[in-house]
């Protein structure tokens, strides 16, 4: 794959989840969640086109350890769709935690994209929420801006940027993952196994650098 020029209309730059709870001190908080955001503030600036992502979860969300009797955090339950894993509860819609991190230069974003608003299903990708057939409505956006390649970062890098990334593929845009863009949960070998299932998809893994570097 060639890195792209700066500034193409065809390239779009998705900053996914940079929120309070996913950064220290938050509920859900991603090690050194907040690290990505000087990166990301460099990066948006020279993209020509910027989406983002905002978990944005009712309070008594069915993804949330506490909706169900005697599960705890990071144990999984089985929903409608299949199986979830259950976390603390986080992003809860109008709360601080579902704010963007202060730092972040959100004034940038030609759109944002809320996701997992439904009560009954959870959403880590940023174009189709868990059950694999609700769409968040970004890929019919993308089209319509006639973008061609994605380049994805933000938290946490093993869960919905890699859910991301992998969705842009199967959709037929050109995705990339921005590492040092990045930060991970890495909850049981999750960050490797992320890290070989785009490989294995053809996914480019790039670093800020390469990612701003002219063709």
């Amino acid at each position: 794959m060639t890195m792209p020029h700066r500034h193409s209309a065809k390239d779009v730059l998705v900053v996914v989840d940079v929120q309070n709870d996913f950064c220290e001190g938050g509920s859900l908080a991603v090690p050194e969640g907040s690290f990505v955001v000087p990166v990301i503030n460099r990066l948006a600036g020279l993209f020509s086109a910027v989406v983002a992502t905002q978990d944005w979860h009712p309070a008594d969300h069915q993804s949330f350890a506490s909706a169900h009797s005697r599960k705890n955090p990071f144990e999984t339950t089985e929903l409608e769709y299949g199986e979830q894993t259950l976390w603390p509860d986080h992003c809860v819609q109008g709360t601080p935690g579902a704010e963007f991190h202060p730092d972040l230069e959100t004034e940038r974003f030609d759109i944002i994209v809320r996701k997992g608003f439904r009560r009954h299903v959870d959403s880590y990708s940023a174009f189709f929420e868990n059950d694999r057939k609700t769409p968040t409505g970004l890929d019919g956006y993308c089209r319509e801006r006639r973008f061609e390649r994605a380049f994805f970062c933000g938290l946490a890098g093993d869960f919905c940027v890699f859910y991301s990334a992998m969705d842009a593929a199967e959709a037929r845009f050109e995705p990339f993952f921005i590492e040092d863009a990045c930060r991970d949960i890495d909850m049981a070998g999750s960050k490797a196994a992320a890290r070989q299932a785009m490989r294995d998809k053809g996914i480019a893994i790039v670093t800020s650098e390469t990612t701003l570097r002219p063709a």
